[in-house]
């Protein structure tokens, strides 16, 4: 008996027909059409629907983010929109029943599937492109091939889509990276918007448009809900999944990245000890490391370490932030780093939730709120430490202007309103400001917000789950903006 013949082809148009209900009933799967829509839809639908320039739309992005679930709605917008629905195309990947095809096959199949002659003006969404070995050279013959036809391919390995999209695609590729959720669609998603209220604060002795809350206890109470929960729309909206995270987000999103996907893509050989290696940083997110140190720690050599956090950055689960010093020099010899998760309850998953008393709270609000400017791209993001004779001290984040080479702004983030009470205390956020000219900071609180001078420098007050939802609204209107220039 050979069982390995091949799979008929009338077994493949079944599985097509499955995939893509509307050929039959105009409509995407139920369970799609009652999903919420995340508020990167209206910035990646626009890509969709560019048919005038001859590039495939990439979508990358960590597991878990909603990358398939979009698809779908773009889908259903497509639909909504009158185009034909035997010229939408929908092909997971990763199902076995198309083992062994290239694109080009593929395409083969659908255009008999639905009785096509041609391509011409479809609509081809390919879900889990890197499941199909050497899918950067398969994506631009096709792109080549059917001049007339958009091509949408989504990827959880963020790792070998970045790397193998800027390499080959060049030209041919649009890339749009779907992170992980914002608190402030967090918010969204939860309906929770009637906690938000549209005000203003002072920043810099001028007014300017910020979104507050009136009612601060029930705000923090879902920011730390965010902070345990909150990087995955199914998690967010599922107490099941919440109550068993080790299970679902470690097994779904952890290991499957640092068990499957990156020792196939990179050849790594310790595949267990990569995984120790990541769960040691997530412990310690938002700790400082030295090569030194962490070599010492965990036994592995610095070389071995250099890569992992590469490949763990590329990966999109961790992000690596640099030092500067009080006058924002970077060091010439890079010793001593930061490193956070580019989502917070991804600790969740791997060890247990924290409370607002517990000890780790402030490194995983700073987590959270560097994890809000991940997703605007091109950010040199440093943190400031220093020891000059007996002064010492640390900003938390400060943004370089990579053309001038110093800092256009820095912010310490607190879990706490000490600092509001007495700002005075606030010196090596003072004395970095003085150092290089800067004449307003911002600094979190639990729950207080106003404005304080300290040696002429402005600092305004602003509670971390106020200042987390705002940068993620600036960041969608900043995107937003620049898709509409």
């Amino acid at each position: 008996m050979n069982f390995f013949s091949p799979i008929p082809t009338s077994k493949r148009i079944e599985r097509l027909q499955y995939e893509n209900p509307w050929w039959l009933s105009g409509k995407v799967q139920e369970m799609y059409e009652l999903m919420s829509r995340r508020l990167y839809f209206d910035l990646f639908y626009p890509f969709v629907k560019e048919t005038e320039i001859k590039r495939a739309l990439v979508l990358m992005g960590p597991r878990r983010v909603g990358k398939t679930v979009m698809m779908f709605h773009a889908i259903q917008e497509l639909l909504k929109e009158k185009i034909k629905p035997q010229k939408i195309v929908f092909m997971g990947i990763d199902n076995p029943i198309y083992m062994h095809l290239g694109l080009e096959d593929l395409l083969l199949l659908a255009k008999e599937a639905v009785h096509l002659e041609s391509l011409d003006g479809c609509f081809v969404f390919f879900d889990e492109i890197q499941y199909l070995k050497d899918w950067e050279r398969h994506l631009k013959v096709v792109v080549d091939a059917y001049p007339k036809t958009k091509f949408v391919v989504s990827g959880s390995a963020a790792a070998a889509l970045k790397l193998q999209s800027s390499e080959s695609g060049a030209g041919r590729f649009t890339d749009f990276m779907l992170p992980p959720l914002t608190f402030h669609e967090y918010i969204h998603l939860k309906d929770l918007t009637h906690l938000i209220q549209s005000k203003s604060i002072v920043y810099n002795n001028k007014v300017i448009p910020f979104f507050t809350t009136h009612d601060n206890k029930a705000l923090n109470k879902e920011f730390f809900q965010y902070l345990n929960f909150g990087g995955y729309p199914e998690v967010v909206l599922s107490e099941k999944i919440q109550s068993d995270m080790g299970r679902y987000v470690k097994s779904d999103i952890v290991d499957k990245v640092l068990l499957r996907d990156l020792p196939s893509l990179y050849g790594i050989k310790d595949v267990q000890e990569l995984n120790s290696f990541f769960s040691y940083l997530a412990y310690n997110t938002g700790n400082e490391f030295s090569f030194e140190k962490l070599a010492k720690d965990s036994g592995i050599a610095k070389e071995i370490i250099k890569k992992y956090l590469e490949y763990l950055e590329a990966a999109f689960l961790i992000k690596v932030i640099y030092k500067i010093n009080d006058t924002a020099k970077k060091f010439k010899r890079i010793s001593n780093f930061k490193v956070y998760l580019t989502n917070s309850s991804l600790r969740t998953a791997l060890f247990s939730p924290i409370h607002d008393t517990d000890k780790e709270t402030g490194n995983m609000v700073e987590t959270a709120i560097f994890s809000q400017w991940m997703h605007r791209e091109n950010l040199d993001l440093k943190y400031a430490r220093w020891k000059m004779g007996r002064s010492e001290g640390e900003v938390d984040m400060v943004l370089m202007d990579t053309k001038l080479f110093k800092p256009q702004w820095c912010i310490e983030i607190k879990w706490s309103n000490r600092y509001f009470e007495k700002p005075q205390e606030l010196s090596s956020l003072v004395n970095f400001c003085q150092q290089n000219k800067i004449n307003a900071t911002l600094v979190t609180t639990m729950d207080q917000s106003g404005n304080k001078t300290i040696n002429d420098l402005n600092i305004t007050f602003v509670p971390a789950a106020i200042y987390a939802y705002n940068i993620g609204v600036v960041t969608l209107q900043k995107k937003s903006n620049w898709l509409n220039e």
